[in-house]
């Protein structure tokens, strides 16, 4: 991935809450059998390892899982916050026009290889923790108890646990840093503003912790 060191975050709890925020990645591999893809929810241990691990489920019926088997390394890609910039927000813009539109975003990148779990006691761990995670979220809490055992272990049957060992994370956060503080701030406060079509109180909230 390109990151212009503007847009470089070297902060490792900021990229693992990133993950956390926004646990929807996107599961690339490119080995014998092509390129193929998985969107899949990710769980992030930062204890498993010297840099942490991704755990999460797919479709045995899935062919990456044989890219997975057979040691190939991938690549996670996790998007956060993002949306449409307008140059007509800047200040700069009534002084020489010289601005173009642009789009905001952040996103973490992570590689490494994967162990596939068909184990069936292993899966039943890792599907409690994974829902535990979720669930912890909201209340009342759904538990796999209140689900009937065999359905259950059906269930699991058609899925492979997955751990990805992370050997590098990298985080692109493109917030405005290359714009001057009052460009900055009419972004923010663009993004915050109900009269404008493109709102975006949480790419608002990103710039400002992030974008300077």
């Amino acid at each position: 991935m390109y990151i212009p060191e503007a847009f470089r975050i070297d902060d490792l709890r900021a990229l693992r809450a990133l993950v956390r925020a926004y646990p929807l990645g996107t599961l690339i591999t490119a080995g014998g059998g092509g390129m193929q893809a998985s969107p899949l929810p990710f769980q992030l241990d930062p204890a498993a390892g010297p840099q942490g691990a991704l755990r999460a489920h797919m479709a045995r019926a899935n062919p990456q899982l044989d890219a997975l088997r057979a040691g190939e390394e991938c690549l996670v890609l996790f998007h956060g916050p993002q949306g449409y910039v307008s140059p007509s927000w800047y200040p700069s813009k009534r002084q020489h026009h010289k601005v173009v539109p642009t789009w905001n975003y952040a996103v973490v990148q992570v590689r490494g290889r994967a162990a596939v779990n068909e184990n069936a006691t292993g899966l039943r761990d890792l599907l409690a923790e994974l829902t535990a995670e979720h669930e912890a979220r909201r209340g009342p809490r759904w538990s796999p108890d209140e689900a009937p055992p065999e359905f259950l272990a059906r269930m699991a049957q058609a899925i492979a646990g997955i751990e990805i060992a992370i050997d590098t994370i990298e985080g692109k956060f493109k917030l405005s840093q290359n714009r001057d503080a009052a460009d900055r701030d009419a972004v923010i406060s663009a993004l915050e503003s109900g009269d404008d079509p493109h709102r975006n109180l949480e790419l608002a909230e990103w710039i400002r912790e992030f974008g300077a």
